[in-house]
């Protein structure tokens, strides 16, 4: 099932950002008949983190128009350490319109780095490996690794399916075994530099912007 849980208490509320727009001009007699507004953004402003296309839609109206062209990818994410970057992941899959979010393994994860984007894309929790797994082969969607080990392959030469699922690990250790034996495939990214691995948020960023390259 799809999580519902709300975020923690300091993310009840959508951050104030210095951008965004102010009251719709003209007052409540200039507001337009459509009932994908919110009268109480029209009357106030809208300061939050959304692309000026949306600006004044209810958060209701947001989902269902993304619902309606978001990508055919799935991003799932080991969750044994309550790793941070899992938030950040959760942002730039909203970002390239993933189809959904996985989370495996605990269900509490930290939504701050997820900047409240979390309500505007579908999350869905499995126990283990083994339950996720399952939901992808009944979805026939394959798994795609994302990890540096032996017999990777560099992400700008892999295949990728337009429908398959990007599985992410943890910072530092990665994948688990479990989630590697159950992929059928695994990419990395091409370094050139003195690190071994880059950080679990950015590396999910560069493969999810591949996909799209190919098929968006």
């Amino acid at each position: 099932m799809t999580e519902s849980a709300p975020a923690p208490a300091v993310d009840e509320a959508e951050p104030t950002l210095p951008y965004g727009v102010g009251p719709w001009p003209g007052g409540p007699d200039a507001w337009p008949d459509d009932p994908r507004y919110d009268p109480e953004l029209l009357a106030h402003g809208d300061r939050r983190n959304v692309v000026d296309g949306y600006r004044y839609w209810t958060m209701a109206a947001i989902v269902a128009d993304l619902d309606a062209k978001r990508h055919p990818f799935h991003v799932a994410i080991e969750n044994w350490q309550h790793d941070m970057n899992i938030g950040s992941i959760v942002r730039s899959a909203n970002a390239f319109a993933a189809a959904e979010v996985h989370i495996i393994g605990k269900r509490r994860w930290n939504r701050r780095g997820a900047m409240v984007t979390d309500r505007y894309q579908h999350v869905r929790h499995h126990e283990d490996v083994a339950a996720f797994a399952a939901w992808a082969a009944a979805e026939e969607l394959p798994i795609i690794a994302v990890d540096n080990v032996p017999g990777s392959v560099p992400v700008d030469r892999a295949e990728l399916a337009e429908r398959c699922v990007l599985l992410f690990g943890q910072e530092g250790p990665g994948l688990s075994p479990e989630a590697l034996a159950a992929a059928h495939g695994v990419v990395e990214i091409a370094q050139y530099g003195s690190t071994r691995s880059i950080n679990a948020s950015a590396a999910a960023a560069v493969v999810m912007y591949e996909w799209c390259r190919r098929w968006a």
